[in-house]
């Protein structure tokens, strides 16, 4: 559903991403880890079509993107990216974005009106829902941006961090739960960047990592304990990893030298 070919991306002169390729398959729920500054954030911003790479190219439900106007279109038709840090209208009530975001994806809007009743009251924010967004605090924006991104009930979503940015016990458990039955449902494809290995092991079929703007692998989170040697948790077998290959390119480059 979502393939990631062969990807370069440079900002100026310093590459971000190098000859990344990645695949998810459609009902499939990736997670995409690593450390900060390895890219992640690049990779979902060029799946999602903010960013156009260097080189090579993506497609989503086997639509290239940026090849022609109809398909871009197509392609924002069933997809939906939340940022990181996602812009939202200050002025506008949380409820009214939700609903103009719905609209703008043709959602029904007998359906649209029930669902973001739903939304509201899953993630708490009944008491502000009416109230402009420029008021609410930290966490109340990332669930209203949470909110606006679910009302669009696409069939692809590329969620940079969204467990992030404030977010209460509460709104994470809701946020993992919905992400849990989405899993198992076969006509929704996630690819879902974080930095919390025990909300990835979660809900995730498989977990990329990536270190210094590639894939260092893509395996079920059984399968990284399998090639780490190490039964810990998910952010130990990452370490592992991350370790191993810091040392395997080391040794590399003193072979060169030597």
């Amino acid at each position: 559903m979502i393939d990631l070919v062969d990807i370069t991306l440079h900002y100026s002169v310093k590459p971000v991403l190098r000859n990344l390729s990645l695949r998810v398959e459609s009902g499939e729920l990736v997670g995409v880890m690593g450390a900060n500054g390895t890219g992640k954030s690049s990779l979902l911003q060029v799946a999602a079509g903010v960013l156009s790479p260097l080189k090579g190219h993506v497609e989503i439900d086997g639509i290239r993107r940026r090849s022609t106007v109809e398909n871009e279109l197509a392609v924002r038709q069933r997809t939906v990216y939340l940022a990181a840090d996602p812009w939202l209208p200050g002025s506008t009530s949380g409820r009214e974005f939700m609903i103009a975001v719905g609209s703008l994806y043709g959602i029904d809007p007998d359906r649209l009106i029930d669902h973001a009743e739903e939304l509201i009251q899953l993630f708490n924010l009944g008491e502000v829902s009416d109230s402009a967004i420029s008021t609410y605090s930290s966490g109340q924006k990332k669930k209203a941006a949470l909110c606006a991104t679910l009302i669009t009930e696409t069939p692809v979503m590329i969620l940079d961090e969204p467990f992030a940015g404030g977010l209460d016990p509460a709104g994470i458990a809701a946020l993992r739960r919905i992400l849990e039955q989405k899993a198992d449902r076969e006509d929704v494809t996630v690819l879902m960047a974080t930095p919390v290995p025990e909300i990835v092991e979660q809900v995730a079929d498989r977990v990329a990592i990536i270190h210094e703007g590639k894939i260092l692998t893509c395996d079920t989170p059984d399968g990284l304990r399998k090639a780490a040697g190490c039964d810990g948790s998910l952010g130990d077998v990452m370490e592992v990893l991350l370790r191993r290959q810091v040392s395997d390119s080391l040794g590399r480059d003193l072979k060169g030298v030597v």
